[in-house]
């Protein structure tokens, strides 16, 4: 019995194994089609546009309570260490350059993700359990290039500029924080971050969340597009949608620390 029971066990895990390269090899090309289609006629910018207003600019009220706070909350906790070993002067440097290289992508594309590409998932769940992508296909239209190609580059479009704007509220929230404590004129502060910064934090800061763009859209579309088993399907899409997204940006900015750290340094 026991043979039997270690026998089925193993059968398990190996067809679980099994499905998981499956789904990584099925994401994977669903995700390289996007750079053959990115430059094929027809354009869809209208569809750019409209995705851009909907998953990028909406999301601005939430992002604006989580820069301010951020930046807030990094000044506050630091302000003691630091004066502790007399470096109090450095606070604001300190919170400019660890928003820009890290915290303000990172943040920004968590939140991000959590409401697009779930937003996403759901949205491309519910056509394809109502056969809208059918339809479309039936229409002479190719819906990869329609729904997913448009989404995914709004989202990289998006993504750049949301996390700029994070940037700019979270070192705001810390001049907030300093302001309270009377440590820093507003002209002192911004001083201070402008001396600390370097194009070498904002460069890489701000540029891999384009990658993360990608990885928001790309993820929720395939995870919408696979949807199967009715409206049941479709929550779980939304689900699969943030969880994977969330995951896949912290495991790719830990490489693309490493690839920064390797190439310019941390100057």
């Amino acid at each position: 019995m026991n043979q039997i029971w270690d026998y089925t066990r193993t059968s398990r895990l190996y067809a679980k194994v099994i499905s998981m390269m499956e789904n990584i090899y099925s994401l994977t090309m669903f995700g390289l089609r996007f750079f053959r289609y990115v430059f094929l006629p027809p354009y869809e910018m209208g569809q750019v546009r409209k995705h851009m207003d909907e998953l990028g600019s909406k999301s601005l009220p939430l992002l604006t309570a989580v820069g301010l706070i951020m930046g807030l909350i990094l000044a506050l906790q630091s302000r003691p260490v630091l004066d502790r070993f007399g470096a109090g002067a450095f606070l604001p440097s300190m919170v400019a350059i660890t928003v820009v290289r890290e915290l303000g992508p990172v943040i920004a594309a968590l939140i991000v993700a959590g409401r697009v590409s779930s937003g996403i998932g759901a949205e491309l769940g519910s056509m394809k359990v109502t056969e809208q992508i059918d339809a479309l296909e039936v229409s002479a239209v190719d819906p990869y290039n329609y729904l997913v190609v448009t989404r995914v580059l709004a989202c990289i479009i998006m993504m750049p500029l949301l996390t700029a704007y994070v940037d700019f509220l979270a070192i705001f929230g810390g001049f907030i924080a300093e302001s309270i404590a009377g440590t820093n004129s507003i002209r002192l502060y911004y001083s201070h971050v402008f001396m600390g910064l370097r194009l070498s934090d904002l460069i890489p800061g701000v540029g891999k969340t384009a990658v993360f763009g990608y990885i928001i859209g790309i993820i929720g579309a395939y995870q919408g597009y696979n949807t199967s088993r009715g409206t049941e399907g479709v929550g779980k899409a939304a689900t699969t949608a943030v969880v994977l997204a969330s995951l896949n940006i912290i495991f790719v900015d830990m490489i693309i620390v490493q690839l920064t750290l390797m190439f310019i340094g941390a100057e």
